[in-house]
């Protein structure tokens, strides 16, 4: 792989990037698109307003400064460990590649030997594969801290919204 390719590797995640972005942007305006001033049709909904408990953006910020940090604020604590394990697997994987990257590329330079080419573009590959995967790690992070405060309030008794009413029935088959 040389430069050129790398170049366009790159404008091209730039380019995905950009458009995951604005894909976000978007749809997270439609989302906000009611109010309380197009209630008018029902009164009932306009005389009470909803105060969330958790503030999105601001479990969005805490898991900026540290990944996991959102997890809590949400009171999500079981994410936080498989946050931190994936990001310490990712990292470890990162250095052996690197390491290995940086011994395959000293043999190349000392003997022009095809087969260290190769295994130094291999290494230097998956070391970028898994900068990528770090950096996708942190993306999600921050939408999982954005999405789990959204839904904090969000309620999943089972008897929410249920009648006492319920019909059973039975089917025998024979």
């Amino acid at each position: 792989m040389n430069w050129k390719d790398c170049l366009n590797y790159s404008k091209s995640l730039i380019r995905l990037t950009v458009k995951i972005i604005f894909f976000f942007i978007i749809f997270s305006e439609f989302s906000h698109s009611q109010n309380a001033e197009n209630n008018s049709l029902n009164p009932s909904l306009s005389d009470t307003t909803f105060q969330m408990t958790k503030s999105p953006w601001g479990a969005v910020a805490r898991s900026a400064v540290i990944p996991g940090w959102g997890q809590f604020y949400n009171e999500s604590y079981w994410k936080i460990p498989v946050i931190w394990g994936t990001a310490a697997w990712f990292v470890y994987n990162w250095i052996d590649n690197d390491k290995l990257y940086n011994d395959y590329k000293s043999l190349y330079q000392s003997t022009q030997n095809e087969y260290y080419r190769r295994l130094r573009n291999f290494y230097r590959d998956q070391r970028d594969n898994f900068t990528i995967y770090l950096g996708l790690l942190y993306l999600l992070n921050l939408i999982d801290a954005y999405v789990d405060a959204h839904l904090f309030d969000f309620n999943v008794n089972d008897d929410f919204g249920r009648n006492d009413f319920q019909i059973n029935l039975r089917i025998k088959l024979n």
